[in-house]
């Protein structure tokens, strides 16, 4: 058993995702934290997305929360719905334009799927961000592939990023979008006690 390590008070928590932009969103809440990269198997036959980020990120939480069994340990996974269509982090070039190419000039919405375990109990919950997209032309699309390094961003895009010149609007937390709901997240730890 380890035990469950406090500094200045403040527990440590354990984040089960190698997102960099998911560091710097926990960060914001907590500055005290470990990055347990999860090996959970990502594979998933839930067809709906707002359940499938859900069940995903439970899968996430608590395949490190088995070996950190006193730690709170927070999973995340994040989708991008548009026209029906889901779309992960993108295959390849050809995928990331084909992605791009349906966010082009309509609104789409992005899945978050939250979960944190603690002491025996979890919560799970999906946050969904609406975004707007303005109409996007070819040169515009391949200049920002040749800027921005897509393949690890689910829809091919980071708001955060030269993406930004694209938004025309959203609907919901920002930073859902980015990778992690804040305030949704910051919520569910004060539900489990964590902070």
């Amino acid at each position: 058993m380890q035990a469950r390590s406090h500094h200045n008070g403040t527990e440590v928590m354990i984040l089960a995702s190698a997102s960099p932009r998911r560091r710097e969103l926990l960060a914001l809440i907590t500055p005290e934290f470990r990055v347990v990269a999860s090996g959970a198997d990502e594979t998933c036959e839930i067809e709906d997305p707002r359940e499938m980020v859900r069940f995903l990120a439970e899968k996430k939480a608590h395949s490190v929360a088995r070996d950190y069994p006193d730690e709170t340990v927070i999973g995340a996974d994040t989708v991008v719905e548009a026209g029906g269509e889901v779309f992960g982090k993108p295959a390849g070039p050809d995928d990331a334009r084909r992605m791009l190419a349906s966010l082009s000039g309509r609104a789409h919405f992005v899945h978050t799927g939250v979960c944190v375990v603690r002491e025996g109990r979890s919560i799970s919950k999906t946050f969904t961000t609406k975004v707007f997209f303005r109409p996007l032309g070819q040169g515009e699309t391949e200049a920002y592939l040749a800027e921005e390094n897509v393949m690890d961003k689910a829809g091919a895009y980071a708001i955060q990023g030269p993406a930004a010149k694209f938004v025309t609007g959203i609907e919901g937390c920002f930073f859902n979008v980015v990778g992690l709901p804040v305030s949704g997240l910051y919520g569910m730890l004060g539900e489990l006690g964590a902070i």
